[in-house]
């Protein structure tokens, strides 16, 4: 790890309170971890009995939707914008869940329940090469096992979803 301000190696030191924090000598100062913030998406229909996965160009496997927190941008805006932008489907509601770090990739993931408007998604292909509407149970079980951050979420959402309204 390295100074953002000066770029000088930084050391391990403690600070009252806070534990074994990284520290710049050259500056004199605690340099805390940063990283990106992303929101996660578990999304149902209006009458919340499928859930819509993506599968991105390249890969087998279908993931949840998800997309980077732009600068300046907050959490909730991100989750209408990435959502249009991925299907040009509408945000009809969300709700926050919870947060998990994501290490491999080192970002912080919001996860929200969302319900998308009624319609055809029509696809960023771009980055998406197929999506699909699922049964929940369904749903978990295309999720992959190693996609920790992605069935934490899911499984969260499943639990919310009759108290969805």
């Amino acid at each position: 790890m390295f100074c953002t301000e000066c770029g000088e190696k930084l050391t391990l030191m403690f600070n009252s309170g806070e534990g074994l924090v990284p520290y710049c000598k050259n500056c004199g100062a605690y340099r805390f971890a940063q990283f990106a913030t992303a929101v996660s998406m578990v999304v149902t229909n209006r009458t919340k009995d499928k859930i819509l996965l993506a599968r991105h160009k390249g890969h087998e496997d279908y993931i949840l939707f998800a997309g980077y927190v732009k600068k300046g941008e907050t959490a909730e805006k991100a989750v209408t914008r990435e959502f249009k932008e991925e299907t040009k489907l509408n945000v009809v509601k969300f709700k926050y869940l919870s947060s998990r770090y994501h290490e491999p990739k080192n970002v912080l993931m919001l996860g929200y329940l969302v319900m998308a408007e009624d319609g055809e998604p029509v696809l960023d292909e771009k980055e998406i090469e197929e999506v699909k509407w699922f049964a929940p149970d369904e749903a978990l079980s295309m999720i992959k096992q190693d996609y920790q951050t992605a069935e934490t979420f899911l499984k969260s959402a499943l639990n919310e979803l009759k108290n969805f309204k």
